[in-house]
């Protein structure tokens, strides 16, 4: 009982009889009064056998009236992103939305971060400076203050690490490293004790093996530490690292971690690592709520809601108001993301009437060039009828969610993607490659009902396989057919999307269910 942690310990097996209609089986469990958790595991025989422990998760069941409330855990996260102070990626976003979801449930979670000089400070509330602590040859500055309702400690060391006017791309190793370790040695000294140290990605995994070989018999008995990889296209040498020495690994979808369980820094470790799916921040991103929008809508105006967003951006980017599929692309331009898919697809739209916006910029400036060059080129050529924005552009991100009919993300690889969830929460209908997170939320309307029907889901977007013009035109044709053909059915599927839970309310409790096992080992 109480997730292993209950003082009279496991009871004996019990063994499990034919009910009275022999449909099923069934045990009687003596259930102490203290107890606010069973906990169980099914094995063919009381010697052991086949076993079912739900991937090393248990199986729970809550008891209603127990005497004792579950405590609530204390969760640290140790990272190097957070939006909306220090985003770049998709990483600053679930730092954020997952130590809020978990906070919600009931627990309390603290986030550890680098003070760079280039915060986005108007997004802190209460910044004050709380102590300081001497660590590796500097004095390190603790500040805190509160991101979005977390409580955030942030380290200034006073060797000037942090100040250097961006997050990456500046020695970033030694850089990283170092804060990792003075997060620790802060968590030490402030005598703090947390049960879960939450790092991710190659940026905080230095985390996992500073604390097993510094940490957790000097101070720190009682943390476990869960490693979450973001992107596996990063750091490598330091994810394998973390998989070793972590307690529990996640990656974030379960297709992902399908596809790279064969992954050298991987493969050891299978027994540990688990996917779990991103969610949205619905506070963030809500139609309903947003001011980026000239009209506030739910799934009940969304036709409406939606219509006056179009016009909103088609007069914005100056793109003519007719009656013509407009297809949004969000994206940053790099390999990952599809970027001759991208452009096949542009031009493949505009040869049916359609209308294109795209935002993003690219890191590599000869790939930003490149999509310069074509700016000029589409807008010559098509005017009024696509708009390539090389930028990154939050307000006008939300426009687009709300003022596109169609959201494409044509990824080459995808851990898991929010864009396509965020589509559907302003009832845009994704249309995306099948891969890692994008196959495991996007369901083809054509393809893929018996799919979507074993996760409780109806179909929600178009979807397409391979990697080449064939693939992406199978999608978009279809799409582009429903709207202009099928247009009511179309309206319909927009309010489907929208009332569909893409939010960290699942993804929260199957984290939870992971740091208790965590906790277990």
């Amino acid at each position: 009982f109480n997730r292993w942690t209950h003082p009279s310990g496991p009871l004996p097996p019990q063994k499990m009889v034919n009910a009275e209609n022999g449909s099923h089986l069934q045990a009687t469990v003596r259930v102490p009064l203290d107890a606010y958790m069973m906990d169980f595991v099914f094995s063919e025989s009381e010697e052991g056998g086949m076993y079912d422990n739900r991937d090393g998760m248990d199986y729970h069941i809550p008891v209603s009236d127990s005497m004792a409330k579950e405590p609530p855990m204390h969760i640290v996260h140790i990272a190097v992103e957070m939006a909306p102070i220090a985003k770049v990626g998709g990483l600053g976003d679930v730092v954020t939305s997952l130590s809020r979801a978990i906070q919600d449930l009931g627990h309390k979670v603290e986030v550890v971060f680098p003070k760079y000089d280039c915060l986005n400070l108007s997004n802190v509330k209460d910044l004050h400076c709380r102590q300081s602590f001497t660590w590796g040859g500097t004095e390190i500055k603790v500040w805190f203050g509160k991101v979005e309702g977390i409580s955030v400690y942030f380290l200034e060391p006073q060797n000037g690490m942090f100040w250097v006017g961006c997050v990456y791309g500046r020695n970033d190793e030694s850089r990283f490293g170092f804060f990792c370790h003075s997060a620790l040695e802060f968590l030490l000294q402030s005598g703090s004790s947390p049960d879960i140290i939450h790092c991710h990605d190659w940026s905080s995994a230095p985390v996992a093996w500073l604390y097993k070989q510094h940490y957790v018999h000097n101070g720190l008995p009682n943390g476990r530490v869960v490693f979450t990889i973001h992107n596996l296209a990063f750091g490598v040498h330091h994810i394998g690292k973390a998989m070793a020495h972590c307690d529990k690994a996640t990656t974030v979808s379960y297709t992902y971690s399908k596809e790279v369980s064969g992954h050298g820094s991987i493969a050891p470790h299978l027994f540990k690592f688990h996917g779990i799916r991103n969610g949205i921040d619905s506070d963030i991103w809500d139609p309903y709520n947003d001011n980026f929008i000239p009209v506030h809508y739910t799934s009940e105006n969304v036709v409406e809601g939606k219509s006056s967003a179009k016009r909103a951006l088609q007069e914005k980017l100056g793109l003519h108001q007719t009656d013509s599929p407009l297809f949004g692309i969000i994206s940053r331009l790099t390999a990952q993301k599809g970027i001759h898919l991208i452009k096949h697809a542009i031009y493949r739209t505009l040869e049916r009437n359609g209308q294109v916006v795209l935002l993003g910029s690219a890191p590599d400036h000869r790939i930003q060039g490149d999509f310069s060059n074509l700016a000029s080129k589409l807008h010559g050529e098509f005017d009024g009828r696509v708009k390539l924005c090389l930028t990154y552009d939050e307000p006008l991100s939300h426009l687009i969610y709300a003022g596109a009919d169609f959201i494409l993300v044509p990824s080459i690889f995808e851990p898991c993607g929010l864009t396509q969830l965020t589509a559907m929460r302003y009832g845009s209908i994704p249309i995306v490659r099948k891969t890692g997170g994008l196959y495991d939320t996007v369901f083809d309307v054509d393809d893929d009902k018996d799919r979507a029907r074993e996760q409780g889901l109806e179909p929600n977007g178009f979807s397409f396989e391979g990697a080449d013009s064939n693939g992406v035109d199978y999608a978009l044709d279809r799409a582009i057919t429903t709207w202009y053909d099928a247009r009511d059915w179309f309206h319909s599927l927009c309010k489907r999307v929208m009332e569909q839970d893409w939010s960290w309310n699942r993804p929260a409790l199957d984290y939870m269910e992971l740091y208790h096992s965590a906790r277990k080992n």
